[in-house]
């Protein structure tokens, strides 16, 4: 029934351990077709606590000719699932213009919990040099922004994404941690952590998990043919 995608304080059903947590990492799966060949296969993820543990997994269900037509820019589903292999977050990413010339066009992304009930967006901002989102409720309200920096290239060091209340307040950051010379250059394998308030909504933290994969996708995947990291501004 319809109650029973909730846990009695309206968090829905899978999603409680996010409350008593301030931090996730996300690793990304290292493919091994995609990394000898270049043939473009679906993502997969491992959502951990600040300790190591296993908390979802997270997997991309996108068809062959899209991944490998489309590349970063593909639309995509992505299932996130708890121990059980319950299904308890999807995200939806349509197909939208990468140019930043094409401000009506921005990418977005929904955030369903339980599957079929939207709980939140992640929308891009047009600006014409820095990566800007705004994190949406159900109803399109904002609730919160998130700012990349001038250069969203994972070269040598960490980036960082601040994650800033509507009174731009920082609260928060999504961090695209470096791997190291060698991984960063011939993997597409990428390492996150994500932290925000412990008192945090706790659908507001399954949105902003959907912002990370998005800020993956947007600006640290890798381009098959060049094995260059794409940018939605290049």
């Amino acid at each position: 029934s319809r109650d029973m995608d909730y846990s009695p304080m309206g968090v829905p059903a899978g999603l409680e351990y996010l409350a008593q947590i301030d931090q996730v990492l996300i690793h990304q799966k290292i493919e091994l077709l995609e990394t000898l060949i270049g043939f473009e296969t679906n993502n997969q993820y491992e959502v951990k606590n600040s300790m190591g543990q296993k908390i979802f997994d997270a997997k991309e269900q996108t068809d062959c000719c899209t991944r490998n037509c489309c590349g970063p820019l593909r639309c995509f589903d992505i299932k996130i699932t708890d121990h059980n292999g319950q299904e308890v977050v999807r995200l939806a990413r349509p197909l939208r213009c990468s140019s930043c010339c094409c401000p009506c066009c921005l990418q977005e992304l929904e955030v369903q919990s339980p599957p079929g009930t939207t709980i939140g967006y992640v929308c891009q901002n047009w600006h014409p040099f820095l990566p800007k989102f705004s994190v949406l409720g159900a109803s399109k309200e904002t609730l919160l922004k998130v700012e990349g920096p001038l250069c969203a290239i994972s070269c040598c060091g960490d980036v960082d994404f601040e994650v800033k209340s509507k009174d731009d307040r920082v609260i928060g950051r999504i961090t695209k941690q470096w791997s190291g010379l060698v991984k960063e250059a011939f993997t597409d394998s990428d390492n996150f952590g994500i932290q925000f308030p412990m008192d945090l909504d706790v659908k507001v933290k399954a949105v902003l998990l959907g912002a990370c994969f998005l800020i993956d996708f947007m600006f640290f995947e890798q381009t098959g043919d060049s094995g260059q990291r794409c940018s939605v501004f290049g």
